[in-house]
């Protein structure tokens, strides 16, 4: 088992949980993006309840290299887990089957964004039809595929909240619109496929996931602001940090995919957000100064003339709402600082295992 025991502690937390997981089990499931921070952690909650439920879940993880997916399930190694080796955009062999998708495989990379926004759009559009289609000619009893925040683009600043109708405005001639753009087109290829082939797709528009399980080598702008922590060096901020964040921690993630597999109206979008995390960046930023490195840091500012070029997207100012997601009966229970506290325990273990 992983030496990582924050992540040890939330695998077998979504293990325990009270949702009705075990509908999960006896049956086959197909997660694409398995080397991906919400995929893995799909796949390893579901080899997790093997163990300690014997499930009798078997995992097929969709992968594009076999050598990062071992070195991703080192500890996990189980008859139930095989990988599919293969890009997300190839036809998927007749011979394989699934009774459950989660559909993660995406990029995530703003500067990839900017570079490459026409394999942004085709990755999006192609995998996500690749796998509906599968799904379709399977007959899957459930899909969930991973969307974003960013679907809602620059919402009305008046809204309270932002449910799930309340998409805003969101620039198409930005080639960094590429990855929103990409989804919103996917979530209406998802609409239409439970529409014209009856296929149990639901839409997760997650907000930004992170917490245990977050290598130390990862370097979103979370994860950076973890690494001052630990590091004790100040925080640099290349916008003046007022977009407005919304957060959710990876395990109350994981529970919330795990049950739109089996609950939810197909063809219908769930927001994924704790409303209680969110804060701009820039409080995100001074709160992990003051109360995460215990005030032995700063926040500072730096900001480049032309942020497109960083990839960074607009100023957004916008409080999500999931309630909806709630009506099925899911609750996130970690907070931001816990988030953070949990998060940089595992990066610290990993980094650690690594240079052991």
């Amino acid at each position: 088992m992983p030496v990582d025991k924050y992540l040890s502690e939330d695998l077998e937390n979504i293990a325990e949980s009270s949702l009705p997981f075990e509908e999960l089990y006896g049956s086959a499931v197909l997660v694409t993006g398995a080397t991906g921070l919400v995929g893995s952690q799909a796949v390893k909650a579901l080899l997790t309840m093997n163990r300690l439920k014997n499930a009798g879940i078997k995992v097929l993880a969709m992968v594009r290299s076999e050598e990062k997916a071992r070195r991703t399930y080192e500890g996990f190694e189980s008859e139930d887990l095989s990988f599919l080796v293969q890009d997300v955009t190839e036809p998927i062999d007749a011979s394989v089957s699934a009774d459950y998708i989660i559909h993660t495989a995406s990029p995530t990379s703003s500067k990839f964004f900017v570079e490459k926004p026409v394999e942004t759009i085709k990755m999006a559009v192609d995998g996500t039809d690749n796998i509906l289609s599968f799904a379709a000619r399977t007959k899957a009893k459930g899909v969930v595929y991973l969307s974003s925040m960013e679907v809602y683009g620059v919402t009305d600043p008046g809204l309270s909240c932002v449910r799930e109708s309340d998409l805003g405005y969101i620039d198409i001639l930005n080639v960094r619109s590429s990855y929103s753009e990409g989804k919103r087109i996917c979530e209406c290829l998802c609409a239409s496929y439970a529409k014209e082939y009856g296929v149990p797709v639901r839409i997760a528009r997650l907000a930004q996931t992170f917490g245990a399980g977050i290598p130390y080598e990862e370097n979103r702008v979370f994860a950076q602001f973890a690494k001052s922590a630990i590091n004790k060096t100040d925080i640099v901020l290349h916008t003046e940090g007022n977009s407005v964040g919304n957060y959710c921690y990876t395990r109350d993630v994981i529970k919330a995919v795990l049950l739109l597999l089996i609950r939810g109206e197909a063809g219908e979008a769930y927001t994924v957000t704790n409303e209680e995390s969110n804060t701009t960046i820039k409080g995100m930023a001074q709160m992990v100064a003051d109360r995460i490195a215990g005030g032995g840091i700063k926040v500072v500012f730096d900001i480049p003339k032309d942020a497109l070029t960083y990839g960074y997207a607009p100023d957004v100012k916008m409080q999500l709402n999931a309630d909806k997601l709630r009506s099925l009966g899911w609750e996130p229970e970690i907070g931001l600082c816990e988030t953070y506290e949990r998060m940089i325990g595992s990066m610290l273990a990993t980094k650690e295992e690594r240079n052991a």
